[in-house]
């Protein structure tokens, strides 16, 4: 499937790569991507592509903000962090719900030049606006599927903050209860009550901040990031339906492929056969030729030395 795009082109013209132009007739030279839809669809794909590609830019830019959430100590650094990743992830949502729209409308669209003659199911053109839609939501779907990657990272990697901060202001180590409990409560200052008797309250007061804005970010991501994974459900279980259609469309087209060029090298071969038959038959005839007239000219000659 991942040459769909670069080879569309040919297989919309009526013809499979490595064929001559002018060997399929598939369709007439009168078919052009105009007339039959491409068009405006390659601009649509070329619009779901450059959104797509800025959901990776994206996704890109909150794993460098969440390795730099690692480094922070202080509550106000990790707002100013938590607004922002709050601000990619909704860029995220919006562009993904376009994206998504905007196959759905190629779906629609697909059905509708079916009509169109020369582009009717299990065309050229037809398998070719299939595939390309196809494998368009593949790659939407698999990028979307980084982020759940991205959200069990964000959440993995806040217990072990969450555990080094006890450990630094207690100076011992958490127990796998006290760190659920912290995390699902939020309730930092009984599990510190000994350092706060031990050091006062204003001391470890930025640690308590720190760690609660931390859990507010973690939980107000992971939510969003938990509902755009449901916004695209439906589409993961429909790519993986028809991307198994698709592979076994590219399974016979690369069949007809190799079938195409055989067929175009026995062409060749036979062609140049037939120049060569027709070449050694002349040859034939000529050399009978001049048997024929040196026996002819024998004859008559004898025949006059006997008169």
């Amino acid at each position: 499937m991942n040459n769909l795009l670069t080879e569309s082109f040919e297989r919309i013209m009526g013809r499979y790569p490595g064929e001559v132009q002018g060997e399929s007739g598939s369709f007439s030279p009168d078919h052009s991507r105009d007339n039959m839809g491409m068009e405006i669809f390659f601009k649509q794909v070329a619009k779901v592509e450059a959104q797509i590609e800025n959901i990776t830019i994206l996704h890109s830019k909150l794993q460098a903000s969440n390795e730099e959430c690692k480094q922070v100590t202080k509550a106000s650094a990790m707002k100013e962090i938590k607004v922002r990743m709050e601000k990619d992830v909704e860029e995220v949502t919006k562009l993904a719900y376009k994206a998504k729209t905007d196959l759905e409308q190629l779906d629609r669209d697909n059905l509708a030049n079916r009509q169109k003659p020369g582009c009717e199911k299990g065309t050229a053109v037809d398998r070719s606006r299939t595939s390309m839609t196809v494998a368009l939501k593949k790659r939407l779907n698999d990028r979307i599927s980084q982020f759940q990657v991205l959200r069990q990272s964000i959440r993995d990697e806040y217990r072990e903050v969450v555990e080094r901060r006890v450990y630094t202001v207690t100076g011992t180590l958490p127990d796998e209860d006290t760190i659920d409990q912290l995390i699902e409560t939020g309730d930092s200052e009984h599990i510190f009550s000994n350092a706060i008797q031990g050091y006062g309250r204003g001391q470890i007061v930025e640690t308590f901040a720190e760690i609660q804005e931390r859990r507010n970010a973690v939980l107000e991501l992971e939510q969003r990031l938990q509902d755009l994974q449901q916004m695209f459900l439906d589409m993961a279980v429909l790519v993986e339906a028809q991307g198994d259609m698709i592979d076994d469309i590219e399974a016979q087209v690369t069949k007809a492929v190799d079938h195409v060029q055989r067929g175009t090298e026995t062409l060749k071969q036979a062609k140049k056969t037939q120049k060569n038959t027709r070449k050694y038959m002349c040859i034939a005839i000529i050399i009978l030729l001049i048997v024929i007239i040196v026996a002819i000219f024998g004859i008559l000659k004898g025949a006059g030395k006997s008169v």
